[in-house]
């Protein structure tokens, strides 16, 4: 799935998108988005990122993207501004400006608006995706908006592609983290934890210290929360300053297990390696996190054997416990490395979702 070439023949004119964001605490948001834009700008199109906080970009993606301009959210909140483009997409349901749908409303032929969901394995995601929500009220009265839901199977959106050029070969990733002082030392296993504040953390670490360990450290939560704990014996850590998306990639590809959170770094390390990951899903109040991780276990353990798809499960969800509880138990790693990589290949072999975005315009377009 290289969405640098797949699919290259969907579209034969170069399109205008817009695509609209705000960004939320985690940079989750901004960070698909931007790949989205930058994945479409790879294949010809012309996009329009509008944005309510930029700053990430800097060093999510300091060289920008070919084809991608970002443009300041409050500017599409004035009466006049840019005219609408062909393709609208309202991401994670950030709701448009109303000047734009206003906009959008006198436009001849009508844009596509599409409402990108989040990514969801639950069952629901495969039966709304593609469904049509006519505008009855408001500015945008008589257009049509579409659900698009990102997916892992065939009748959904699909994920973002994995283009070689963020899969950097397995050398040259490691002279990388040499250069960096992030290599691990010979016989250590090294590790990333992308995490929030998690109270396991002291027992994950417990289950880690079967065997010497780097745990390589982005900014977040568990950088300080590592600073008050006392690392079992064996384990050592290094803080890592915010990476750009192609090097966030390139440390992904080279763990021996990653430890996940959200979206964006979660869809990329099964893309990437084959390596085992543990996830953390985003908690919410109402717990519905808890459905959300366990569709996503029954499609990733599906024909993962016995002895692997109980422990795997019985570890996310320890993992994702908001008790401290009992201790983690870490499966069989080369049992898990093979399923890792059977159901990689099954992803990479799927449509990808900048792909799937282009036909469905290309179908629904006025």
């Amino acid at each position: 799935m290289d969405d640098s070439a797949a699919g290259a023949g969907l579209n034969n004119r170069g399109m205008v998108w817009d695509i609209f964001c705000r960004v939320i605490d985690n940079f989750g948001d901004i960070g698909v988005c931007w790949r989205l834009a930058a994945a479409l700008g790879r294949r010809g199109q012309t996009v329009h990122l509008w944005i309510d906080d930029s700053t990430a970009l800097a060093w999510m993606a300091p060289d920008g993207a070919p084809g991608v301009e970002v443009q300041d959210w409050a500017s599409a909140e004035a009466p006049s501004g840019l005219a609408p483009g062909d393709v609208v997409i309202e991401a994670f349901g950030c709701a448009l400006p109303q000047a734009f749908v206003a906009r959008m409303a006198r436009r001849r032929p009508a844009a596509v608006w599409i409402n990108l969901e989040y990514l969801s394995a639950e069952p629901f995601a495969a039966r709304s995706h593609g469904l049509r929500s006519p505008q009855s009220s408001g500015p945008g009265r008589g257009l049509n908006k579409w659900f698009f839901y990102p997916g892992f199977t065939a009748s959904t959106g699909g994920l973002p592609g994995a283009q070689p050029p963020q899969r950097a070969a397995l050398a040259a990733d490691q002279a990388w983290l040499a250069a960096q002082g992030w290599a691990a030392a010979p016989g250590e296993q090294a590790i990333t934890l992308f995490a929030y504040a998690n109270p396991v953390l002291p027992a994950l670490l417990d289950a880690l210290a079967d065997r010497p360990t780097l745990l390589r450290v982005p900014p977040g939560p568990a950088q300080a929360q590592l600073r008050g704990l006392a690392l079992p014996a064996g384990l050592r850590w290094v803080a890592l300053p915010y990476l750009s998306q192609i090097d966030f990639d390139r440390l992904l590809a080279s763990g021996d297990l990653n430890l996940v959170r959200g979206e964006d770094s979660f869809v990329r390390t099964q893309l990437l390696s084959d390596s085992p990951f543990l996830w953390q899903i985003y908690p919410q109040a109402d717990g519905a996190q808890a459905a959300k991780l366990g569709a996503f276990l029954d499609l990733y353990l599906d024909d993962a054997p016995p002895a692997l798809a109980g422990p795997v499960r019985a570890l996310f969800k320890r993992y994702n416990d908001p008790n401290p509880g009992a201790a983690l138990v870490m499966p069989d790693r080369a049992i898990w490395r093979a399923a890792q990589s059977r159901w990689r290949a099954r992803l990479l072999a799927q449509t990808d979702l900048c792909s799937r975005l282009l036909a469905f315009v290309q179908a629904h377009a006025a």
